[in-house]
């Protein structure tokens, strides 16, 4: 069928019909077989391949947040490309039920797990990674068979113009439709009885989520965010352990939500830590002396809300006696934060107190193994948390002493890069998980199917006489 084009008068009304369009397409959707499903996921791998739709992302990107075109492609088009290649390779074997065992006293019996769509699915996806958050997700929705409406982040308009171009270029309104726009849009959706909702976002707006989504009893994988810390002992490489910091904390100018969001390093190596810091960020945006802001590999924060917000985290964290190392220079016009690093920084400070999500990185030291795990634990569960050490005690005795989504050893960002490792948080940095065979099973129900082939369970009928009683009493000590 044609598009359904929503006009701003017409939106609301347009979200009502295409969910009820896709609704009543969902017995379809779920009887599509692997192959069908398959060319789905390679029509979305095909447009994403195109020159020329990667030179229009890099441009949307750019006018959004000056976002590199290398970073477009790593983080963005290249995730995207190998999830899909991912399930690709795996989804015949995941679609196929899932014999389970049967216990001796179900001899007789036949039992298995039959994967079937949850059916209507809302994606809603942030600015920060615009189109990976959007198609990533759909892939997974579109491997269980499922319908699904994306609502793309507000604050990055024309990364969410490509993706509905992209959508609407592919895929008929009732099985994927885009729908833009503001908190109404997103408000009009969440009122739906969705079967599943998966949103990428905050803590505060995960609640709000929740709280829509228990109204339909829809279920729901919240990919959060949080405090993620950075840990360095004195056993770690300084220098290389710097450049990875500064890389993983300025990608995307900080603006990722398992970017390391504070430093807890043994005071015996933060000088040296910080010199080298210094060092790695002028060499990787600013080798040429001409000044960080002129470099094209350096974006800007989203918007001028968020631009207040970090310049706000900065000021209040000075005035009350934090110590900038580096950076701190600000242009409000252009939305630029330089890379900017903070000493003497303490738990009364507001940047200490909420998740930065930019480039900044506060410092904190530690004497001991016990000062780390006490500053962790004073907080809620991070999505990520990283730990740079040769010291194979050290890093046991943090994993085993904390709780993370996700844990990375001796580098950053790697949480989000093996398809084949989950990827999620826990309690307040999420539910669910996305990505491999975790993030298909988010999408579909594990249907429990029980066949009985032969025999009978009519020994266990009333009435309950003694000969039932003794059978009950020989299963109860020996099954």
């Amino acid at each position: 069928m044609d598009h359904i084009q929503t006009k701003p008068a017409s939106q609301l009304q347009s979200i009502k019909e295409v969910f009820t369009l896709q609704k009543q397409n969902l017995p379809a959707l779920n009887r599509t077989s692997t192959g069908d499903r398959l060319s789905k996921l390679k029509a979305i791998e095909r447009f994403l391949m195109d020159k020329d739709q990667q030179e229009k992302l890099k441009q949307a990107m750019h006018e959004d947040f000056r976002k590199p075109g290398v970073e477009v492609m790593i983080s963005e088009v290249s995730v995207v490309l190998q999830q899909i290649r991912h399930i690709k390779k795996n989804l015949r074997r995941w679609l196929q039920p899932q014999l389970a065992e049967t216990p001796l006293p179900m001899i007789g019996t036949k039992s298995y797990n039959l994967y079937e769509a949850k059916g209507n699915c809302l994606i809603i996806a942030p600015w920060n990674y615009p189109l990976n958050l959007s198609i990533a997700p759909l892939a997974y929705a579109i491997a269980g068979g499922n319908a699904a409406i994306i609502k793309p982040s507000e604050m990055t308009p024309h990364t969410s113009a490509f993706v509905q171009e992209m959508i609407e270029s592919l895929f008929p309104s009732e099985e994927v439709a885009v729908f833009n726009g503001d908190k109404e849009v997103a408000q009009a959706l969440l009122e739906l009885p969705f079967n599943h909702i998966h949103f990428t976002g905050s803590p505060q707006v995960g609640k709000i989520i929740m709280r829509a989504a228990a109204e339909h009893l829809a279920s729901v994988t919240l990919e959060l965010g949080g405090k993620s810390p950075a840990i360095v002992d004195r056993t770690a490489p300084i220098k290389a352990t710097a450049e990875k910091t500064a890389w993983g904390k300025f990608f995307n100018n900080g603006q990722t939500c398992i970017a390391p969001d504070y430093l807890l390093i043994e005071a015996s190596v933060k000088e040296e830590f910080v010199s080298a810091f210094q060092q790695v960020v002028k060499k990787m945006y600013d080798s040429e002396g001409k000044g960080v802001q002129q470099s094209p590999d350096y974006s800007r924060v989203v918007n001028d809300r968020h631009f207040k917000r970090i310049k706000h985290l900065i000021e209040d964290a000075v005035k009350k006696g934090a110590k900038v190392v580096t950076g701190a220079k600000f242009d409000e016009a252009e939305r630029y934060i330089a890379p900017t690093l903070l000493d003497n920084v303490t738990e009364e400070m507001d940047i200490m107190q909420e998740e930065i999500f930019g480039p900044v990185l506060p410092i904190r030291t530690f004497q001991s193994q016990e000062d780390v795990i006490r500053i962790i634990k004073a907080r809620p569960k991070p999505l990520s948390m990283y730990i740079a050490s040769r010291n194979r005690q050290f890093v046991n005795h943090i994993i085993d002493e904390t709780s993370a989504g996700g844990t990375v050893i001796n580098d950053y960002l790697l949480g989000y890069s093996n398809p084949d490792v989950s990827f999620g948080g826990v309690n307040n940095s999420g539910i669910g998980r996305a990505f491999g065979k975790k993030g298909f099973e988010e999408f579909v129900n594990a249907r429990a199917v029980i066949k009985r082939q032969f025999g009978t369970l009519k020994m266990l009928y009333p009435p309950y006489t003694n000969g039932v009683k003794r059978i009950v009493a020989f299963i109860t000590k020996w099954f």
